[in-house]
């Protein structure tokens, strides 16, 4: 073999070794653990769910992710929990926690990346791309990140056309807990106003127990809340039978709006298909023309 021949091997097979090292597939020596329902979708969208070893109990979507490790509720992680499992990297959403748990794991070596909180739609193309850049998928994250940012684009057009500004009163029945109504800054809140709703609840940040005389003040043309809370308080006819609500516009014209709890408040990578979702039953007297289905939002 001549001298050309010899460094021409030697330099191709040094390609392969990195093209190895680089690929999705050495990525999969990787033993992630995901927490955060929205987080979960990425990186299932990303293609990357082989890599997972355990996900949260509010990873509901897709339901694939059902038949993974529970490691429980996102807000109450545990160390042991996390490292039972031996990960090599923590996606850890906003809401994770406690941080000792998350700092105690993270002394043990593993890697943790933890995402921003934030309720935007540009926010949520960061978090694509952020766990795109952690699992060594950053062409995917950029293709997935555009299309998604046309799709807001879309819908964003659409809702600005719409005439009318309902105010939208969202309530959420937390388990045993009392029942809750959103205030400013919250995930609620930043959807209604996506959707081309006001929410009827502005003199608070956050969440608070349900105030019947509040309720009645609010006079919400709608009543939006999650599929299980509606479950939970008995159906539609119930809620608004009961005498805070029987008063207000909604009551009266018979609009309330339930939608699932991961796609409307889990700012994911389905957020400008549930903003459309939530936008055609705020405004039903708008036609919003369909986004094109993605694999994202495909998925089972």
């Amino acid at each position: 073999m001549s001298l050309l021949n010899f460094r021409h091997h030697v330099f191709a097979g040094a390609l392969l070794a990195t093209a190895a090292l680089t690929s999705p597939a050495h990525a999969q020596d990787n033993r992630i653990v995901s927490v955060g329902g929205s987080t979960t979708e990425i990186v299932y969208a990303l293609g990357a769910e082989a890599e997972l070893v355990g996900v949260d109990a509010t990873s509901l979507y897709p339901s694939a992710a059902d038949a993974l490790p529970d490691i429980g509720y996102v807000r109450q992680l545990s160390a042991e929990g996390l490292l039972s499992l031996k990960p090599t990297l923590i996606l850890a959403g906003a809401e994770a926690g406690p941080e000792a748990a998350l700092t105690q794991t993270e002394s043990a070596g593993v890697r943790i990346v933890k995402l921003e909180e934030g309720y935007t739609p540009e926010e949520v193309a960061e978090h694509i791309e952020t766990v795109g850049a952690a699992l060594g998928r950053e062409e995917r994250a950029a293709e997935i990140a555009q299309t998604f940012r046309g799709d807001i684009e879309t819908v964003l057009a659409e809702v600005a056309k719409v005439k009318s500004r309902p105010r939208v009163l969202f309530m959420l029945q937390a388990g045993r807990g009392p029942m809750l109504v959103s205030g400013k800054h919250t995930a609620a809140d930043a959807m209604i106003a996506l959707a081309g709703g006001v929410n009827a609840v502005s003199e608070f940040n956050g969440y608070k127990p349900f105030s019947p005389e509040a309720a009645t003040l609010a006079a919400p043309d709608v009543i939006l809340m999650t599929t299980d809370t509606l479950a939970a308080l008995g159906g539609a006819d119930k809620v608004l039978s009961q005498s805070a609500l029987a008063p207000t516009p909604a009551a009266q014209n018979g609009r309330l709006v339930s939608m699932d709890a991961l796609y409307l408040a889990g700012f994911g990578p389905r957020l400008a298909h549930a903003i459309h979702d939530l936008a055609a039953k705020l405004h039903p007297e708008h036609e919003f023309a369909p986004l094109p289905p993605r694999s994202w939002t495909e998925a089972e």
